[in-house]
């Protein structure tokens, strides 16, 4: 009988890259309040919620606005995110995804979507992948962002499973950090550089399958099937209300 039972998938960063639409939206809404905003300020606002990370926006700044226009501008911030959002092409993917999902589902795992961002749904229409997973938790069904366990622990009850017998696929530490809080293992999408408290780490899904997964957190070698990269990444991660 095998350990693992689910598996469990962030959604930004480990199976689309939507993050350069966050990028590109934060960086209209800081054109707006006359902010220089660049890629390594965006860096802080990865794993961070929507309000948060105008929070961030407005320190670099060094502007200060009152609670109702911060939700104006957390709101156009959606919308313009939201029209780039709508012109995704199933081949946003990121490579080897969809063949990982499918190989391990043929296989009898389990497949939860466990992100805070509220507009998963459409996310995952666009994608066409909405009949690889038996539960979405997304932003919608969460009240505390990562690394606060409530999105995995959700996960894995949809799921009818012990939080043991999941294993977590982020590339986020607040994510990494959450997983670990629900009980559960947990695989970094990126480098070990990026996700030191990670289980194990993956470059990405291209030529990955399940068994090497397992293999890897059983023999705690930290990769499996691919090197991991260090590229430079857009974006917010995985925030509640993303």
């Amino acid at each position: 009988m095998r350990m693992y039972r689910g598996l469990l998938f962030d959604l930004d960063g480990v199976l689309v890259d939507t993050a350069k639409y966050h990028y590109l939206a934060w960086k209209e809404i800081a054109g707006r309040l006359g902010i220089v905003f660049t890629p390594k300020d965006n860096e802080r606002l990865k794993g961070v919620s929507r309000m948060r990370s105008l929070e961030i926006l407005l320190e670099i700044g060094g502007r200060k606005l009152d609670r109702k226009a911060k939700e104006q501008y957390c709101e156009e911030k959606n919308r313009i995110y939201l029209n780039h959002i709508r012109r995704l092409e199933r081949s946003a993917l990121l490579p080897g995804v969809r063949e990982f999902l499918r190989d391990a589902r043929k296989k009898g795992y389990l497949l939860a979507l466990g992100s805070a961002s509220r507009n998963a749904s459409l996310i995952l229409d666009r994608l066409e992948l909405n009949a690889c997973f038996d539960a979405v938790i997304d932003g919608n069904a969460v009240s505390k962002a990562k690394p606060d366990p409530e999105v995995f622990r959700k996960g894995a009850q949809a799921l009818g499973l012990k939080p043991r017998e999941c294993i977590v696929f982020e590339d986020a530490p607040a994510g990494i950090e959450a997983a670990h809080a629900g009980g559960m293992r947990a695989v970094g999408i990126g480098s070990r550089e990026g996700l030191p408290e990670a289980d194990g780490i993956l470059a990405g899904f291209a030529g990955v399958r399940i068994e090497a997964v397992e293999a890897m957190l059983a023999g705690g070698d930290g990769a499996a099937g691919n090197p991991a990269g260090s590229g430079f990444a857009f974006g917010e991660g995985s925030p509640v209300g993303q």
